[in-house]
Parts: structure tokens; C-alpha cells; sequence
């Protein structure tokens, strides 16, 4: 394989990156946008290390035949940036799968324009349940998680554990909306209530303590943290400042990652409950993708969105080489198509597969963050309490409304 820099493919106000390009005989490369967070509030969870994991993927699958050329861009977490991008990406840059996506009002937005474009477009670090639902195309797959998967994991475990009064904060925007929305659910049919919420304008907001000392106010027994990466670091933080659960109020992280982790130390996040889909200490197998992207990205935390850019990019790759690469450009439905009818296979999350409306399935791990001295080296953070299986751990395939499913 021969890595060349080359001239940047740029859109809009895109922070572009050197294309990563595995050389073959094809004369037309298959292209992969990776369009995610850069530089604001999920980059921890994005960012580089998602760039290094689809690199990995391409490195891994290897010359078979054709060609796969990576470029990334920063969507700054707005839809119209990352629509001007991928637009750019779809008509004149020959992209024809965008990965990654993050925010939830970006992957909505970019998902429809795939549609639009027959292109196609993976969700690997996306929470709304919305994407497999009313939102659903036959041109996008959601890889990973969502609100619901989360919700049923998290807010009901909490409420049967005694945490039955809840405050939320929420990030004002699709994912935090999405997430209180599933959450509530749960939360009611377990026996819980809503006393209260706040919504946090999204992004920018770095103080925290109104809306905490709202939630104290509430007398809640627990705050549910509709929200993600540094907001989700920031309450946590300013929380304990407050000293609230030393007072007896259960934080509930509902979207909570290792990177989050690491960020809190665990002094200040042990206890902690959150899900995941993927933990690199789980098997065998997980921990030897971890030595190998590690080995790319350095000694970083891997959160399941690093896991999912990995998996998702190697199983597009498959079903690349399976219809044909010519094929494959010409109809990003043909290739979601032929992604789905493929079961899927890799270190990260081991077998699965992609549901009719575009839901990979695989098992959800419910999490506590260790105590400081239950570590036993760098990023040993979790302890398993219960595992989901994968046809369970998702939402079920007549309840989410997809257009594509006919009852």
C-alpha cells in the first residue's frame, strides 16, 4: 500500500485533511467522506481517532481490485456546513459514502441528501432513534447506538434500582430531544416520573450550574444528562463542585463514553452508570482491535463510536467488492441493499447484522465506572453489569414507524 499526500479536497468552511488512499488497479476510486466533529464538543469522540479507524478498516481490507481514497471534513456540528460539504462531496469531489456524522441534526439533514443523490450514508456516532424511524431512507444505515437502546439500558435500570423522580438536562437540539424523549418512556413504564427539565442551548454552553441548581431545587433523586462529550464532562464536573451526590442525587449519563471517562478521572466519575456497545476489554478479539488502532491513533481511549467507524467502513468495503465496484458508484441504495442482505463480521462487535430498516443490531453492555483502586492499568474504567442481547437491545423493527416497512 502507497500513502501520498495530495492537493485537499475543501467545502464550505471544511477543515480538510490529507486524502488516505489505498492504490489499486481500478481507474475510478471508491471515495469515503468521514464528516464528523473536528474541533467542538464531540471531537473526543470523533475527531481524529474516527479518521484513524476508518484508515484502519481501508488498511485492513486491503487492495482487492480497486482503489478506496478517505477525506474528511469538520462540520462544526451544523447542518448547513455539513449539507454545503457533502453536497460539494456528492457533485463534484465523487464521494459515495459519508461516515460518521455525529450530531443528530447533521445526520439527519446529510442522510436525506444521500437519499436525494443515491449515495450513501453511515451513522456511526448519531443518537436519534429517528434515523430508523420516521427518517429513515433506503440509502442510510445507523450503526452503533441510539435513544431508544440507550433509554431501555440506562433510565430503566436506574428506576428499578430506586432513582424513580427525575430532572433532565438536555442539549436544546435533535439528539438531546431525542434521547429525553426515549429516556421518559422508560422511565414511566418502569414506575418513574418527570418532575422537571431544562434544555441547554447547544453548542457553546460550558456553565452548567443554573440548570444543576434547578434540578436540585426539584428535590429529583436523579438527573438525567440528555447530552454528550464535553457538555456531559462539564455537568458532571460542575455537579460534584456542588457536592450532589453527595447529597444522594444519581447522576444518570445517558450518553456516556470511555473518552468521557478519561476526561473525569475516575475519582470523579466512579460509580458512574452508563451503556455502551462496545468496551476494548470485553474478548479477545476487542482487545486485539484496540492494540491495532492504538497502534494508528496512538494511546487514546476507544469509545464505540471509534469501534463503529471502524466496523461500518469495513463492512461497506465488503459489500463493495461483492456488487462491484462500478455498481456500487452508480446506486448507493444497491449497496445499503447488498449491506443488508451481507451478515456483518469484525473484531469490534463481532457477528451481527443490518435490519430492513437500516438498524445494525449487535448486544448493549450496561457499565459502572470503576473505583480508582479496582483499575488495573490504562483505560481499564468499566465493570460489566448486564448485557443486552442484540435482538432485544433495540428498538423493534413495526414500532419505528420507517417508511420502508410495510405491516
Amino acid at each position: 500500500m502507497t500513502m501520498d499526500r495530495r492537493t485537499l479536497l475543501q467545502a464550505g468552511t471544511a477543515s480538510a485533511l490529507p486524502l488516505i488512499g489505498v492504490r489499486a488497479q481500478a481507474a475510478k476510486p471508491v471515495r469515503i467522506g468521514v464528516l464528523t466533529d473536528m474541533s467542538g464538543p464531540y471531537r473526543d469522540l470523533n475527531g481524529p481517532v474516527t479518521v484513524s479507524c476508518a484508515r484502519q478498516a481501508v488498511q485492513e481490507f486491503g487492495p482487492r481490485g480497486f482503489e478506496t481514497e478517505i477525506v474528511v471534513a469538520d462540520h462544526q456540528n451544523r447542518p448547513d456546513v455539513a449539507l454545503n460539504i457533502a453536497r460539494q462531496w456528492f457533485d463534484r469531489d465523487g464521494v459515495d459514502m459519508v461516515l460518521s456524522l455525529a450530531a443528530s441534526s447533521v445526520a439527519l439533514a446529510v442522510a436525506e441528501l444521500a437519499r436525494e443523490k443515491n449515495k450513501v450514508a453511515i451513522a456511526t456516532s448519531t443518537a436519534t432513534s429517528d434515523m430508523t424511524g420516521k427518517s429513515c431512507t433506503p440509502n442510510t444505515i445507523h450503526w452503533v447506538f441510539d435513544t431508544y437502546m440507550l433509554a431501555k439500558s440506562t433510565g430503566a435500570s436506574t428506576v428499578r434500582a430506586g432513582g424513580d423522580t427525575w430532572f433532565f438536562i438536555t442539549a436544546d437540539y435533535a439528539f438531546g430531544h431525542s434521547l429525553e424523549r426515549d429516556t421518559v418512556s422508560f422511565v414511566q413504564a418502569a414506575g418513574g416520573r418527570v418532575v422537571g427539565q431544562a434544555r441547554t442551548p447547544f453548542p457553546g454552553t460550558t456553565d452548567f450550574s443554573s440548570f444543576l441548581l434547578q434540578a436540585q431545587a426539584s428535590r429529583a433523586k436523579v438527573i438525567g444528562l440528555a447530552n454528550a462529550g464535553t457538555d456531559t464532562v462539564n455537568c458532571v464536573k460542575q455537579a460534584a463542585e456542588f457536592g450532589l451526590t453527595r447529597r444522594g442525587v444519581k447522576l444518570a449519563s445517558m450518553l456516556m463514553f470511555l473518552p468521557d471517562v478519561h476526561a473525569l478521572g475516575l475519582e470523579t466519575a466512579q460509580g458512574l452508570i452508563c451503556t455502551e456497545t462496545f468496551y476494548w476489554d470485553l474478548n479477545d478479539r476487542t482487545r486485539g482491535f484496540a492494540r491495532r488502532a492504538r497502534a494508528l491513533a496512538g494511546p487514546v481511549p476507544l469509545s464505540m463510536n471509534h469501534a463503529g467507524d471502524y466496523s461500518a467502513t469495513l463492512h461497506y468495503l465488503k459489500a463493495v467488492a461483492s456488487l462491484g465496484v462500478q455498481a456500487a458508484k452508480a446506486s448507493g441504495a444497491d449497496t445499503v441493499a447488498r449491506m443488508k442482505a451481507m451478515p456483518t463480521e469484525d473484531d469490534a462487535f463481532g457477528a451481527g447484522t443490518i435490519r430492513a430498516d437500516g438498524r445494525k443490531l449487535h448486544p448493549s453492555y450496561l457499565f459502572e465506572v470503576k473505583k480508582p483502586e479496582e483499575s488495573r492499568g490504562p483505560f481499564d474504567y468499566y465493570k460489566l453489569l448486564q448485557t443486552t442481547p442484540a435482538d432485544e437491545a433495540f428498538r423493534p423493527l413495526m414500532e419505528g414507524s420507517c417508511p420502508l416497512i410495510r405491516s
